[in-house]
């Protein structure tokens, strides 16, 4: 039928062939009020995405059409919506839908909103048409208005598309923990999302020290703001930097692997880990005894709020700051170069599929 009765998606049939995509059709979400119709421009690339249609982090509703890193024009805005208009470039990131009603949601905490919609693998409830959310890889994205980002003039879209989620996943946190001079921050690993991460607390004016067992990615994570470049795979590497860290940030999903005494040593008193990094398997055996040297503590956080993404469009705008990323053409076998060179770990440092109006030339 076509747009605006369905959209087409590059989609996942089977986990045990995850790199396998082909293009059809699929049907949205029923339009309301406060949706927006949006035609692709170009979509990020997430770990997420691999997580999910691979089982790393479970079952998934097959077929399944990946992507919440997405910008693109807004085609169509519902009746009630008053932040978006026709032809405005937007974002949306890995949620799509809260109930705008509970405490999370009313205290701009709607990424812990109990019965959130995430962009895709969702289910729809049935007065919303009853179908699975499905993502970026695709022609078009139906979203709410309170989760569309009217994106700032000076950032490229193919830029914008991954902080839509991992600019956000590690924004949030560190606003939250008040990152900013005279803060100590070490980040835990170069890649998609470390490397906004240092980036980021760099922009923020905080004192940026990198963990890592990459000794290639040095000169990258300097020219990103890093003040120091620490080989966590040397032995002993975390004695001569016991209490230095007032927050520490890891975004490896390597975390299963870590030698947890050894990082929280490093942490100041009162100073915090924190895992936005989420790895396949379960994190080591932790002792609460592991806490009591330094009083540090562990947490996490699930992406951030909107006035959260916000903030951080606007520090991206005003500080000029660019990520590292790697176009690559939207098609069946680009879909699985990207989610291949991302469970390799290949790619330096975030993909964004490009191309939608070569791929879909009919909408």
């Amino acid at each position: 039928m076509g747009y605006p009765d369905t959209f087409e998606g590059f989609m996942v049939k089977d986990q045990d062939k995850w790199w396998e995509f082909t293009k059809q059709e699929f049907q949205p979400k029923k339009f309301q009020e406060r949706d927006i119709d949006i035609k692709i421009t170009c979509c990020g690339v997430c770990g997420s995405d691999v997580h999910t249609i691979n089982g790393g982090w479970g079952g998934a509703p097959m077929p399944l059409c990946v992507g919440h890193e997405v910008i693109g024009t807004a085609v169509k805005v519902g009746e009630k919506v008053t932040t978006v208009k026709v032809g405005d470039r937007v974002g949306v990131g890995a949620q799509i839908w809260s109930c705008m009603e509970c405490k999370p949601c009313k205290t701009d905490n709607e990424n812990y909103c109990p019965k959130k919609i995430d962009t895709y693998g969702a289910p729809y409830p049935e007065e919303m048409g009853g179908v699975i959310a499905q993502g970026g890889y695709a022609s078009h994205i139906r979203a709410h208005e309170y989760f569309t980002f009217k994106i700032p003039d000076g950032i490229p879209s193919e830029e914008a598309a991954p902080m839509m989620c991992a600019g956000l996943t590690v924004y949030s946190p560190m606003l939250r923990a008040g990152v900013g001079p005279g803060k100590r921050v070490a980040i835990v690993g170069v890649g998609g999302l470390g490397h906004f991460a240092i980036m980021f607390a760099a922009a923020m004016g905080a004192e940026v020290y990198v963990l890592s067992t990459s000794p290639d990615k040095e000169e990258a994570a300097k020219k990103l703001g890093a003040k120091e470049f620490i080989l966590t795979n040397d032995e002993n590497w975390a004695e001569p930097w016991a209490f230095t860290f007032d927050f520490m940030l890891n975004s490896a999903d390597a975390a299963h692997k870590f030698d947890m005494a050894a990082y929280l040593s490093t942490l100041s008193i009162n100073g915090e880990m924190h895992h936005v990094g989420l790895p396949d398997a379960a994190l080591p055996e932790i002792k609460a005894q592991m806490f009591a040297p330094n009083g540090c503590k562990m947490g996490g956080s699930h992406i951030g709020s909107r006035p959260e993404m916000f903030k951080m469009l606007q520090l991206v705008s005003e500080k000029k700051l660019k990520p590292i990323i790697e176009e690559v053409s939207i098609s069946e076998a680009g879909c699985a170069h990207v989610v291949k060179g991302v469970a390799k770990n290949a790619v330096r440092y975030r993909y964004t599929l490009v191309d939608y109006d070569k791929a879909f030339p009919n909408r």
